[in-house]
């Protein structure tokens, strides 16, 4: 086992999905996608409680293993907590080389509600 191993817990994707409400409106849902381990810390440093004040809202730094590869507004749950999470970076260049020992993705995250509306979720 490594620490980044250990640090690991299982998280599932989250879809969102719509439907017609019958009078010319829809009604949005969201259902389980794929499961998947990540590591997710919370910065506490000083400049993060300062952008924290003046609205920041990208305090998570999620990590995976480099086959995850979370995209720009990604939405996903913890399973033990049910603590939502959306993705406000891109997995795409943040992650360790091919010759590395290391093998791991990263991402920032913001804290999230599973709503129907357009400003969140």
């Amino acid at each position: 086992m490594s620490l980044l191993s250990d640090a690991m817990v299982t998280c599932v994707m989250m879809d969102k999905s719509s439907v017609s409400d019958g009078r010319g409106g829809l009604i949005y849902g969201w259902t389980e996608g794929g499961e998947f381990e990540a590591a997710i810390t919370y910065d506490t440093s000083t400049e993060a409680r300062i952008g924290e004040t003046l609205g920041v809202k990208s305090l998570y730094t999620v990590t995976t293993y480099k086959s995850v590869n979370l995209k720009y507004h990604d939405v996903f749950r913890i399973v033990s907590n049910g603590d939502v999470f959306r993705v406000t970076s891109k997995g795409d260049y943040n992650k360790t080389p091919k010759g590395a020992g290391l093998n791991m993705r990263q991402v920032q995250a913001e804290e999230w509600a599973l709503t129907g509306d357009d400003d969140n979720g």
